[in-house]
C-alpha cells in the first residue's frame, strides 16, 4: 500500500514539474516578442482581432516608453472589431482615456497624434471622439519628415483610404 502512494505521489510531483516546464517556456516565448512599430501599423490596419489581441499582449508586455498611448490605440482599434454594444463601448473609452493621457504626457509626440487622427476619422459619430482632427492633421503635416521611416510608411499607407490626409501632403 504505501509503495503505491509512493508511485502516486511520484506522479504528481512529475506532472507538476513538466506542467510548470512547459508554462516558463510558454511565457518565455511570449516575453521574447517585442514590440515593433511596423507590425503595431499593419496590425491597426487588420481587420483580425486575434492579431489585434496579440499585439495588445506584446505591448503591455513591454518596456517601451509611452506604451500607454499604443495600447490605448490599440484597444480602441479592438473596439471596432468586437461584439456587443457596451463592450465596444468600454474598449473605445479605456482605450480613449490611455491615448488621451499619453498625449497630455507628451504633446510634442507627433505619432500619437497621428493614431488619434486615424481613430477620430472612423470613429462613430456617437462617441464623439472628432474634435482634433484638424489639429492633428495640422501636427502630422508640420512633423513628418521628423518621424522613423516605418511611421511615414503608415501615414502614407494611411493616406491611401483617408479623407482626411492626402500623400501630396508629404
Amino acid at each position: 500500500m504505501f509503495d503505491s502512494m509512493r508511485i502516486n505521489i511520484k506522479w504528481k510531483i512529475g506532472f507538476i514539474a513538466i506542467f510548470l516546464l512547459i508554462a516558463g517556456f510558454m511565457q518565455k516565448g511570449m516575453a521574447q516578442q517585442e514590440f515593433k512599430k511596423s507590425t503595431f501599423y499593419d496590425t491597426m490596419a487588420s481587420g483580425d482581432l486575434a492579431a489585434v489581441e496579440n499585439q495588445l499582449a506584446v505591448i503591455q508586455g513591454s518596456s517601451i516608453a509611452n506604451k500607454e498611448g499604443y495600447e490605448g490605440a490599440m484597444l480602441m482599434r479592438k473596439a471596432g472589431l468586437v461584439k456587443g454594444a457596451k463592450t465596444r463601448l468600454d474598449l473605445f473609452k479605456a482605450g480613449r482615456i490611455k491615448l488621451e493621457t499619453a498625449i497630455a504626457a507628451d504633446n510634442d509626440n507627433t505619432e500619437f497624434h497621428f493614431l488619434r487622427l486615424a481613430i477620430e476619422e472612423h470613429a462613430p459619430k456617437i462617441v464623439k471622439y472628432h474634435s482634433d482632427i484638424d489639429k492633428d492633421k495640422a501636427i502630422v503635416q508640420k512633423n513628418y519628415k521628423n518621424l522613423s521611416p516605418s511611421v511615414q510608411h503608415a501615414i502614407l499607407d494611411y493616406c491611401k483610404n483617408s479623407k482626411v490626409l492626402h500623400a501630396e501632403d508629404f
